[in-house]
């Protein structure tokens, strides 16, 4: 199979809710399977990403909130062949048995920042499920003393291969529109089911009041049929934030994920679909558009770790914006301006966690991409003596995957200080 393609039948999946919370109640549900018993207590050990963005989203279905209600809620009864999303039906009755079951929590320094191990028990028995590296891939099993599997800690394996991910985060911009011009139907198809789902969340939350209202307020003085263009990038980033302000107060509507995030899932598709509509294309053009910004999105977050302080909605608008460049018949050379645009305008936007300001940031985000597209057609970018800004968009790619590593380490770690020690 076509290697960009089978990444991305790979990435694109559905996920309910938040996908940390998610993938804390998936381990859980393992877990309590595993032991085969009702747990009568849970232990988690897990990065403080995931805490941190876990903490302040809203669960599908409930009231609960942070990856102890997760995990509880997926040992309670959760289904693990549901997997990310697994959080889409809730009873009473699981809900009740979450919330009686101790859990406790211990946050590891010496993982990688996607991993979260639960330990279950229940007497003498207790089992351990461990995800690692992607939100759905169970790096570690063990029953009593029996270890049923046992994978790298920090390898992508069974759902990203480890070649697959350097060979993305290797392609230049170049050498995914080359690719992007001759896919697949199969791979049109999926991006175009990605951005139906993403839209039905966005138009929903329109309607409705949920968090902030960013996008529905936002998208008030415009209603639902844009009248220029430029009313189509502004509705964009509307729909973009109020299907975030839904999702993150846990909305019971599925979105379409890039790189384990449902927020960057939606960035990517949403705004450049409705700006499609707007401006008529056909599937196929839009198609194209959606596939080069979630390669986009993913190349760079091979480049950076999935959970990290670098803001996910920022480097998912930069391929948003080129996305929309492409969709507007932009070339090679103005997809390169538009990206070191969104560089030079927004990198240092932090991840504080998954909460209701996410919304914000995607608005915010949306609305850059929108500027750095228009930039770019008026041959305008900034070149490589402004700050963090490259020669060229692959250089922008690698001074950002150097930010994230080597630059945002200690601003991690304060970000989650502050936010536990809001909770003391």
């Amino acid at each position: 199979m076509d290697k960009y393609l089978k990444i991305l039948r790979k990435e694109l999946r559905p996920a309910m809710g938040c996908t940390e919370p998610a993938a804390s109640a998936l381990a859980g549900a393992k877990a309590a399977e595993l032991l085969g018993l009702v747990p009568t207590s849970l232990e988690i050990c897990t990065s403080r990403d995931m805490v941190k963005n876990a903490m302040g989203v809203g669960i599908p279905n409930c009231s609960l909130k942070g990856i102890q209600a997760a995990v509880a809620l997926g040992a309670s009864g959760g289904d693990s062949e549901k997997g990310l999303s697994i959080l889409s039906s809730l009873g009473e009755e699981q809900i009740e048995k979450a919330s009686a079951i101790p859990v406790s929590l211990v946050i590891e320094s010496g993982v990688p920042s996607l991993y979260i191990k639960v330990t279950a028990k229940a007497g003498d028995d207790l089992a351990i499920a461990t995800i690692s590296g992607e939100h759905d891939r169970f790096s570690y099993l063990q029953h009593n003393t029996t270890v049923l599997r046992e994978l790298a800690v920090d390898a992508c394996g069974t759902e990203l291969e480890v070649e697959d991910e350097q060979f993305l985060g290797s392609a230049s911009l170049a050498d995914l529109l080359s690719w992007v011009e001759q896919a697949p139907q199969e791979a049109i198809d999926l991006v175009l089911d990605a951005k139906e789902t993403n839209l039905a969340i966005a138009r929903h939350a329109l309607d409705e009041e949920y968090g902030l209202s960013v996008g529905r307020i936002a998208a008030e003085p415009i209603g639902k049929e844009p009248s220029s263009l430029s009313e189509a990038f502004s509705l964009g980033s509307a729909m973009a934030a109020a299907a975030s302000d839904a999702r993150m107060a846990g909305c019971p509507l599925p979105v379409i994920i890039n790189s384990g995030s449902g927020n960057q899932g939606i960035t990517l598709t949403v705004p450049i679909a409705v700006v499609a509509a707007y401006l008529k294309k056909d599937d196929e053009q839009l198609g194209r558009a959606l596939l080069l910004s979630q390669l986009i999105g993913l190349g760079l977050t091979a480049r950076k770790d999935r959970l990290s302080a670098l803001c996910g909605a920022f480097t998912a608008s930069i391929g948003t914006a080129c996305g929309l460049v492409y969709l507007l018949g932009g070339n090679l050379e103005e997809m390169d301006r538009a990206f070191n645009t969104m560089v030079g305008n927004l990198t240092g936007i932090i991840c504080d966690g998954a909460k209701s300001t996410c919304a914000l940031k995607i608005y915010s985000c949306v609305e850059a991409a929108n500027l750095a597209c228009k930039l770019a057609f008026r041959g305008l970018s900034p070149g490589s003596e402004s700050g963090i800004v490259g020669k060229s968009s692959m250089e922008s790619m690698d001074f950002l995957s150097r930010i994230s590593h080597e630059g945002m380490e200690e601003t991690d770690k304060t970000i989650l200080s502050i936010m536990l020690g809001k909770q003391s």
